[in-house]
């Protein structure tokens, strides 16, 4: 055994170096992970140019590039805080009734496609995204639209 005590450190550290004045300043998103996965596929779809740039930046860095791709990174924020703001003004109630429905299922999808049908509803005819699903196959019906799932749970909570 080792006869070193262990250390533990409950300080919370914050770096107050600040940011040069080229990399604009930009509030968080302000969500925790439910309603980030609730919006998540809107996010792709309005900020996938963003992402796009920050991910090739990044590639381009070689794994660094920490300062020089925060302007893109603080792009793909904006955006995505923007999407959230949207549908919390829209689509409010449809919004929270799914992201609550994934954090009582410990955010399984397939657990709440009848909140999430609602939300999708609200949120195609009111602000016109879409929700296409990377690597789904081209021909078949997308899971989140069809009527019938592979694994769904009826009334009593019980797996059919």
């Amino acid at each position: 055994m080792a006869a070193r005590q262990p250390r533990f450190n409950q300080a919370v550290l914050i770096d107050t170096t600040p940011l040069p004045e080229s990399i604009p300043k930009v509030e968080e998103v302000g969500a925790s992970s439910a309603p980030l996965m609730s919006a998540s596929y809107f996010i792709g779809a309005r900020c996938k140019a963003y992402n796009d740039d920050y991910m090739m930046c990044k590639t381009e860095a070689h794994g660094r590039g920490e300062f020089e791709c925060m302007k893109e990174g603080r792009k793909v924020t904006r955006c995505a805080a923007s999407v959230i703001d949207d549908i919390t003004k829209n689509c409010l109630q449809e919004f929270r009734n799914h992201w609550e429905c994934l954090e009582d299922n410990n955010q399984q999808l397939w657990q709440c496609r009848k909140w999430e049908w609602n939300l999708n509803g609200c949120v195609f005819q009111k602000l016109g995204l879409e929700k296409k699903i990377p690597g789904a196959p081209e021909h078949e019906t997308p899971v989140h639209l069809r009527r019938r799932q592979i694994y769904s749970q009826n009334e009593k909570g019980v797996i059919t």
